[in-house]
């Protein structure tokens, strides 16, 4: 047999506490009453960091806690000067504490920024704080910048710089997209430690317009976001195919993207960098490297192996950490950079320098009078800290010069030291990188002898080890300690050994050596003694150990452990099976001298371990158990048990019974359990109820009974297959009748009306009530008020109603169960009130205070309490908007109300009209309901800026002039003093031109711009002015020339189902910034929905004033059986449809729904459709076949006409009336009036001018600056007629002819003009 045992024993802890206790100085007792009669000068115990960035959105709070005896008194500097906390209101300091508060509402942080110390101060001494640097923290915005597209070839490096703004403390920074998804990076692309995005080489996927750098300041955890980064990345490889196979294969740009290169390290640049780290910080090395293929990082140290355990890699092997940097991490680190085309390396020298920290930090020191002692300050660092020491928070060198003092460089040495020269000794160690700041106080006391260890003590050991008696003491001298037992002193020798601290040790303990021992302190002041008991246990010992076991496979295995131990402990049994836990398997069952392991499996297998505990030691042994294979055995059938036969009842008591049985048959499948049913014939005839569980291998249960009950028992026995059949029932035990054990619960008590108390309560169940005759005692009694308990006798009910009762005021009640046998006992005390009522008084002193136009408060006095009968839940206001000032007539809304809970005395009333006249009241409510309202008051909120303009639209557009026309504002929000109209033109490039601004009078309706420019394109910016300033902008935009009036299509008409033209120039916006709040009309909740519609979406605008915030946008292809799609708004008043098919109608509406999903508002139905996707062609005016077969073309052109000049200077002539009327100039056609219409203007918002729209499909052609055309040769470049009557300005190229419409002049064009419109 192999086995395993040890004995562990308790004690060894304690040895090592009181052996390291050893007293070097006398030490300050942590006692608390020891502490309050000790004089102590004062100890510093908590402060705020050196460096203390504070939020300005909260107070200033500057901590600083100290202790001493007498308490110690505060005072603060700033900047090195006193500074006075009475003569600024805004500073206070806690009671009895040194904490400054600084309330800074109505000032700015930055007025409090500075170099703080505290110091607190007793008459034995003053001890001092750190320096606090008091610095706001900043989040500044990001300064504003235009960020241009960056354009570069596939393969190059690129580096997007973020350059966030300077924070304190620095910024977080991370790149995101529009949607606000991180950006995906890797070996590529990496954000580096400034927050730059290097990439090591660019691919064509990295084109995108949403590279966005945010930084998070996270004192103040805010949020700024840089201007979007746009990157296209060319695909050279497409382009080289194109021009091959046109010009004879030539490669212009090379097979490659932008040539495979070798690794170039970036950050840091060059072969070599240095980096300087604190000891005690953390390490961070930087290396990105750019190639093609992409670079793989790897890092070394060139003297040594990385920092084992404190290293770690981060943004895919570019950044080395080392945590907790020490001396031995400085050194040359070396990154190597490494693809298929070479290796690059960098070396980087860490330096590591160190601020001060602590060898040895002074500690406080009780000394005696005439004693000597030391006060040590070791401090190092790199460079070496210099070492300087205070008094009391003076400069020692500035002290009075004292003989039993003397300062050696970091020690100061006391001698003869005399009572009354307590002080606080401050020693500041620091270098260039820091400072060390301690205080640790000299206290010269004179007091007697004190024991600290309790009285009477007992301390228990197991024989044969050793006992550590305690007599920890203090006093001024150290006491000596002596020990005695029984009247005779023990001297230090073999059995005995006395420690410096006052323990006495017992080295090996016998039974004799129980008993009582006495320790007496003395000192030249006096003396104390203390008594100690000691008993010697038995140690605990395994008699019967378990054995080693073989057993075969679904057979049981039995580990014994029996144990003999001290009569006075009581030990407990745990097994182990190979160290750990037992499984958690109900196969295992542990009982108080044995395991047994029923069906035991291959994985049973191991060593099983039984520990024996008791308070004071263990004891255990093991033994290995092994599984073999069983005897082939025939086929076994394992069924169900058979059910328990014989049940009998012994041992029959008054609240127990003994039940045992004999099992039925196993069926070759172990009984696991047997489940021990009962019936209730008095209570609950013919149900039987779950009792009790016991393992499988007993046949006898103890079960415990209830009063009043009538028992009949029945068992089932369990195995892996099922359970058997119920047994027989036994026969009727019959338990008698006593007092309730246990009261009603739920016990509630409340009003229901104004004069009532409702109390109720859960019933008894029959098995509760113990006895016949059961009853319940209601007792209540009003609360605060010195009165005897009514109380009632109720049966068969949970609930009794006290009437009568005054309004709303609190009661105790308990609910006690009584029957024939006696009462439950005494029930717990609930709290309830009475009914509530109506409050009876309107809220005093209700008035108005104006924020700002769109913003009201509410104040109001509270309405006395006992005015409100009830539980006071808040109070509501009620308002409503009775009229627009600048309309005469009224106009009554909806009434609105707010509820501001509990005992709030204001509140604010958001979203007003601007400009307007408002009723309200208040009233005061409870659970009952509502107070009257006070009486209604009326406010007038002031003007704010206008509302848009309700349309903008240009009409009688010529070459050089054109016409505006508007609507004034649906809320005028104020006064109106005029609009401002702003424009300015856009060239052929989409640049816009200088801004133009004109004032308009605010009756004026329309405005006529004229000395435009003819064919170009203008922009409008246009707003409604009050006295508060400008409202938001609408835009339109209108070209003169009529060839581009026929592509600007108006956008759908509300309910009229138009739709844009196939292919718009470009969304028109309709604001510039959001509108303002508009004043909810009389009438539907819903008003002026529009749309804008796209070639993959739609964009829906509408106002709304309804009340419910469950908006939705709801659409469906026209015609379509399907059900309506449904999107949610997020309070927003414009929502963009995405993911429409092009080239299909659909029906859109807006609708508005309560809590139930019940639509209560809908806007009609609009119908859109989307235009068809139109084709994306390669701009054919940019391919070099196009280009080469166009100069041919002119050069034949040009041929044809020196011909043709040479024939009419022999005297042709050309019919100029036929030529005229069958070519007129469509530029001089009179306009159509359905022609005329430059477009309405689209609620989509558009802050930007209109940038990189496309050549109009239908080949228009701007005139170029260069204005290279046969016209500037000649006398007028507007087609003049020469001295024989003939036409030659169809010659010019000045005029702009539309190839698309059918025009093309039958003579041969200007050859000029044909290549500028393909430049």
């Amino acid at each position: 047999m192999e086995r395993e045992r040890k004995c562990i024993l308790r004690g060894g802890a304690l040895l090592v506490l009181f052996l390291g206790h050893t007293i070097q100085a006398l030490e300050v007792p942590l006692d608390p009453k020891v502490l309050e009669g000790l004089p102590q000068p004062p100890t510093i115990t908590h402060e705020s960091p050196k460096d203390y960035i504070v939020d300005p959105r909260e107070n200033i709070v500057i901590h600083c806690e100290a202790k001493g005896k007498p308490h110690p008194s505060f005072s603060w500097t700033r900047n090195g000067t006193h500074f006075d906390i009475d003569k600024d209101p805004k500073v206070m300091m806690k009671p009895n504490s040194g904490t400054l508060v600084i309330d800074i509402s109505m000032e700015k942080a930055e007025a409090y920024e500075g170099v703080y110390q505290c110091t607190a101060r007793n008459e034995h001494g003053a001890a001092v704080s750190n320096n606090i640097v008091i610095r706001q923290s900043r989040s500044p915005l990001w300064a504003k910048e235009r960020n241009e597209p960056i354009v570069v070839q596939e393969g190059v490096p690129l580096l997007l710089q973020c350059r966030p703004p300077a924070g304190l403390p620095p910024p977080i920074i991370f790149w995101m997209d529009n949607n606000f998804q991180r950006l995906p990076q890797s070996s590529r692309v990496s954000q580096a430690l400034n927050g730059d995005l290097y990439f090591s080489n660019v691919l064509t996927e990295d084109t995108r317009n949403d590279y966005i750098c945010y930084a998070r300041f996270p004192h103040t955890q805010t949020i700024q976001q840089k201007q979007p980064i746009t990157v296209k990345v060319l695909d050279m490889d497409a382009i080289n195919e194109t021009m091959a196979a046109l010009l004879n294969d030539t490669d212009f740009f090379g097979d490659s993207p932008a040539g495979e290169r070798r690794p170039t390290v970036v950050v840091p640049p060059g072969s070599s960098s240095t980096k300087m780290v604190l000891r005690g910080e953390t390490l961070e090395l930087e290396c990105i490297a750019e190639g093609l293929p992409t670079p793989e990082i790897s890092w070394g140290k060139v003297s040594g192996e990385l920092p084992s355990g404190r290293t770690s890699f981060h943004s895919f092997q570019k950044t080395l950490k080392v945590a907790e940097v020490t001396e031995a991490d400085a050194g040359d680190y070396k990154c190597t950079a490494k693809n298929s085309l070479g290796t690059v390396e960098h070396v980087i020298t860490v330096i590591v320098k160190a601020s001060p920290y602590w060898i040895r930090a002074p500690r406080n020191l009780i000394l005696a009078p005439k004693e000597r002692g030391e006060l040590f300050c070791k401090a190092t660092g790199d460079p070496k800290p210099v070492i300087t020491w205070s008094m009391n928070g003076i400069p020692i060198e500035n002290t009075p010069k004292d003989l039993n003092r003397k300062v050696e460089d970091d020690t100061i040495v006391f001698t003869n030291v005399q009572t009354g020269s307590s002080a606080v000794y401050q020693c500041n160690a620091s270098n260039e990188y820091g400072y060390l700041l301690a205080n640790a106080f000299v206290n010269v006391l004179a007091e007697p002898p004190r024991v600290l260890t309790p009285p009477n003590k007992l301390y228990q050991v197991i024989r044969n080890n050793p006992a550590l008696l305690d007599c920890a003491s203090f006093g001024s001298p150290i006491p000596n300690i002596t020990w005695f037992r029984d009247s005779q002193t023990l001297m230090g020798g073999d059995s005995y050994i006395l420690h410096e601290n006052g323990t006495l040790e017992i080295h090996t303990a016998q039974t004799q050596d129980s008993g009582r021992y006495t320790c007496v302190a003395l000192n030249t002041l006096g003396s104390k003694e203390n008594h100690v008991s000691l008993e010697v246990k038995e140690p605990t010992r395994i008699l019967k150990q378990p054995d080693y076991k073989v057993v075969q496979r679904n057979s049981d295995a039995v580990f014994e452990c029996r144990v003999t131990h001290d009569p006075s402990l009581i030990p407990t049994v745990t097994w182990l099976k190979d160290s750990g836990e037992l499984p958690d398997d109900e196969r295992f069952v542990v009982d108080s001298d044995s395991l047994t392991i029923n069906d035991v499996t291959e994985s049973d297998e191991g060593n099983y371990t039984c520990i024996m505990n008791t308070t004071l030691d263990q004891d255990s042994a093991s033994a290995v158990l092994t599984v073999v294979e069983a005897t082939p055995t025939p086929a076994i059938v394992y069924e169900r048990p058979d059910p328990p036969t014989d049940l009998e009842l012994t041992d029959q008591q008054a609240r127990s019974v003994q039940l045992t049985w004999i099992p039925g048959d196993e069926h070759n499948s172990p009984i696991q359990k047997f489940v021990i049913q009962y019936e209730d014939s008095l209570h609950q005839p013919g149900v039987w109820h779950n009792l009790t569980e016991v393992p499988g291998t007993k046949t006898t249960a103890h079960l415990k009974l209830s009063p009043y009950v009538y028992y009949t028992f029945r068992v089932q026995a369990v195995n892996e297959v099922g359970f058997s059949q119920h047994s027989h029932p036994s026969q009727q035990y019959r338990t008698d009748p006593a007092a309730p054990e246990e009261n009603p619960s739920g016990v509630e008590a409340s009003g229901t009306k104004h004069d009532n108390l409702v109390i109720s309560w859960t019933p008894l169940s029959g098995l509760q009530s113990n006895g016949p005759g059961l009853q319940y005692k209601v007792m209540w009694r009003q609360k605060d008020v010195e009165s005897d308990w009514d109380s009632v006798m109720v049966t068969n009910v949970s609930k009794f109603v006290v009437s009568g009762t005054p309004t709303f005021v609190p009661y105790e009640v308990k609910v006690q169960a009584v029957n024939e046998y006696g009462s439950a006992p005494e029930p717990d005390v609930f709290l309830g009130h009475s009914g509530e009522d109506l409050p009876t008084v309107a809220p005093e002193n209700v008035e108005a205070h104006v924020q700002n136009s769109t913003l009201a408060e509410v104040r109001w006095d509270p309405v006395p309490s006992s005015t409100v009968r009830g539980r006071l839940k808040g109070y509501k206001v009620q308002y409503w908007k009775e009229k627009s000032l600048h309309k005469h007539h009224p106009h009554h809304e909806e009434r609105q109300v707010l509820t501001f809970s509990g005992n709030k005395t204001h509140g604010k009333l958001p979203g007003l009209h601007p400009y307007s006249l408002y009723t309200f009241n208040v009233r005061v409510f409870n659970r009952k309901g509502e107070g009257s309202p006070s009486p209604d008051q009326q406010f007038r909120t002031p003007e704010g800026v206008p509302g848009l303009p309700a349309f903008l639209r240009v009409v009688n557009v010529n070459l050089d002039s054109l016409t505006l026309e508007w609507e004034p504002p649906v809320e005028h929000n104020g006064r109106l003093t005029g609009y401002t109209l702003r424009y300015q033109p856009i060239n052929n490039t989409n640049e816009l031109g200088p801004l133009e601004e004109i004032a308009i009078l605010p009756n004026e309706s329309s405005y006529t711009l004229l000395n435009l420019k003819y064919s170009t394109r203008y922009k409008f910016y246009f707003s409604a002015n009050t006295s508060k300033g400008s409202g938001p902008v609408i835009t339109e935009e209108a070209v003169t020339v009529m060839d581009e009036v026929l592509m600007h299509q108006p956008a759908v008409d509300v309910g009229k189902g138009r739709t844009e033209a196939p292919h718009p120039i470009s969304p028109i916006t309709q604001s510039l910034r959001p509108p303002s709040h508009k004043v909810r009309p009389v009438g539907p909740a819903f008003g002026n929905v529009s749309s804008s519609v796209r070639e993959n979406g739609a964009v829906i605008s509408w106002e709304y004033w309804g009340p419910d915030k469950n908006v939705f946008v709801e659409y469906i292809v026209e015609n379509s059986k399907e059900d309506w799609k449904k999107e949610f708004v997020n309070g927003s008043q414009t929502y963009q449809i995405k993911g429409l098919k092009p080239g299909t109608s659909y029906k859109v509406r807006v609708v508005a729904k309560d809590q139930s999903d019940e639509t209560v508002h809908s806007t009609e139905e609009l119908l859109i459709t989307v235009p068809a996707m139109a084709s994306r062609q390669v701009d054919i005016a940019t391919q070099g076949w196009f280009i080469g077969l166009m100069c041919a073309i002119a050069l034949l052109i040009l041929v044809l006409l020196i011909i043709c000049f040479i024939k009419r200077n022999k005297g042709g002539k050309y019919p100029v009336k036929e030529k005229e009327d069958a070519h007129a100039d469509p530029e001089i056609q009179p306009m159509k009036e359905d022609d005329g219409t430059f477009g309405e203007y689209s609620d989509t918002e558009d802050h930007k001018p209109l940038k990189g729209s496309r050549t109009p499909s239908n080949g228009t052609v701007k005139k170029d600056d260069s204005d290279d055309s046969l016209v500037d040769y000649g006398e007028g470049g507007d087609g003049q007629f020469n001295e024989d009557g003939s036409f030659i300005g169809q010659y010019s190229g000045k005029k702009e002819k539309d190839t698309a419409e059918g025009n093309e002049s039958s003579e041969a064009p200007s050859p000029v003009n044909a290549m500028n419109s393909f430049v």
